[in-house]
């Protein structure tokens, strides 16, 4: 049964990629025109985020260069030491919503330094399974169609970071503590 699903695994975007254009031909629809039409919509997308995505990028350093980080990391050890839980995934917890090639990049230092199946690279695995860049998502996507108002959406998100960043510490804890 599992090669069945590696060799439709292997096929499938292969077959979508030779049938949706075959398909377009097949109706009479202009598939080099319309794909050329998409690409420019694309580009003007593109050109559209890069300023939300520049000041995201820019708070996001003056954050972690300012000190901020570490006073909050500070703030919040002696209760993560007092429940046993490891410190060293706090900074995962606050950078996650932010970025995620920086959350990414810690979290493989931790599985470097501490190893995939120990403690902390399972609670990092998971965290970085189970959340999401909601700061990344609300300035780009947001930013693309033109929504200006985040008010629920930036609770809602965080609040969810905050559940999926609990839960895989207390499912960790629970199935390998």
């Amino acid at each position: 049964m599992y090669d069945w699903f590696m060799q439709v695994s292997a096929w499938i975007i292969p077959a979508i990629i030779v049938f949706v254009p075959l398909y377009a031909a097949f109706r009479k629809v202009p598939v080099y025109e319309t794909f050329i039409e998409g690409a420019k919509d694309g580009f003007g997308t593109a050109i559209n985020i890069i300023p939300p995505l520049v000041g995201m990028m820019v708070a996001i350093s003056m954050f972690r260069a300012s000190g901020a980080m570490d006073l909050m990391l500070g703030a919040v050890k002696p209760v993560f030491d007092a429940i046993g839980v490891p410190t060293e995934i706090l900074p995962l917890g606050i950078l996650r919503p932010l970025t995620g090639a920086g959350s990414l990049a810690f979290t493989a230092d931790l599985i470097q330094n501490y190893g995939p199946d120990s403690m902390i690279g399972r609670i990092a695995s998971t965290i970085q399974g189970s959340t999401d860049t909601t700061l990344y998502v609300l300035t780009v996507y947001f930013g693309a169609v033109g929504i200006k108002r985040t008010r629920y959406a930036l609770k809602v998100g965080l609040f969810s970071d905050l559940v999926g960043f609990v839960a895989a510490i207390v499912i960790c804890m629970i199935l390998f503590g």
